[in-house]
């Protein structure tokens, strides 16, 4: 899964860069608005016209038996039973190959939130006078075999970020946390070890926004899928998440953060999609 999303982010790094210059919000819209029409192009070819077709005047006629027989109990009650009959052959056929298009959907959405939703950590240029959590927190989570060894967990900052809280560890949950700032503007990689176990999480900070980045890397195939700009953790690897928060982007008049980038997303694409229907004869 880390090679595909390799290739994926090596593909969407050449097709997005001209769109960027025009701001990630004008470039969130276009992308989900090519896709929905690419989307729909290829609705047109996995789906079954015909059929949805044949089924869409079936219902317009049961429709019209509703109406005609509408004094008579049996023939209504019988046009009403043919009608749902229909219309959940209508769903079916337009469901069924939704599944294999939600696949690159999936790599596609996830490549634009972790390039539009979020904006790099805030600079702090000391610790002092400081409340507590107005710095970042460190939430690392281990798998369920190797919770008790959270104890000899330990964390490497490099020189713009700060450690500004103990270390807490709770070995019966197998989870740790600690707050850090950044006092530098940079790309940094953070050390994370237990023993001969080391792995890195990635923290940007500063005024300048970077291709992508994610708030957490974990380990399984779902969180790679949803989490393409950093790689999962190896299959023997005894971390399982390693989290902290991003300020959401700043997107201008559009929704911000996760949730923002994916409504924007799914109202776009569908709104393209819906004016591209016609123009390209397809039934739906």
């Amino acid at each position: 899964m880390n090679s595909i999303n390799h290739v994926v982010t090596a593909v969407f790094d050449v097709l997005l860069w001209p769109l960027e210059k025009w701001g990630r919000g004008p470039a969130l819209v276009i992308v989900a608005g090519v896709f929905g029409v690419l989307a729909l192009f290829a609705f047109k070819y996995v789906s079954n016209q015909k059929a949805i077709a044949r089924v869409k005047d079936k219902i317009k006629a049961h429709l019209i038996e509703i109406r005609l027989y509408s004094d008579d109990p049996r023939l209504f009650l019988r046009a009403i039973g043919k009608t749902l009959w229909a219309n959940a052959r209508y769903l079916m056929l337009n469901l069924l190959p939704f599944v294999p298009l939600s696949i690159p959907f999936s790599f596609v959405i996830a490549q634009c939130v972790v390039r539009y939703a979020f904006d790099p950590l805030k600079l702090h240029a000391t610790e002092a006078h400081m409340l507590a959590g107005q710095g970042a927190t460190f939430r690392i989570t281990l798998e369920r075999n190797s919770a008790a060894s959270v104890s000899r967990l330990s964390i490497t900052y490099p020189d713009g970020l700060k450690a500004v809280s103990p270390l807490v560890r709770i070995p019966g949950e197998g989870v740790a946390f600690q707050e850090f700032i950044a006092t530098r503007a940079g790309s940094y990689d953070v050390e994370l070890a237990i023993d001969s176990a080391r792995v890195t999480k990635r923290v940007d900070a500063g005024d300048v926004v970077p291709r992508s980045m994610q708030p957490e890397r974990a380990s399984g195939f779902f969180d790679n899928l949803l989490w393409p700009a950093e790689d999962s953790f190896p299959s023997n690897s005894p971390f399982r998440r390693i989290a902290f928060e991003y300020r959401d982007a700043d997107l201008g008049w559009l929704p911000s953060g996760p949730g923002g980038v994916v409504l924007v997303f799914l109202v776009s694409s569908m709104l393209f999609g819906a004016l591209a229907i016609k123009p390209l004869k397809i039934s739906i």
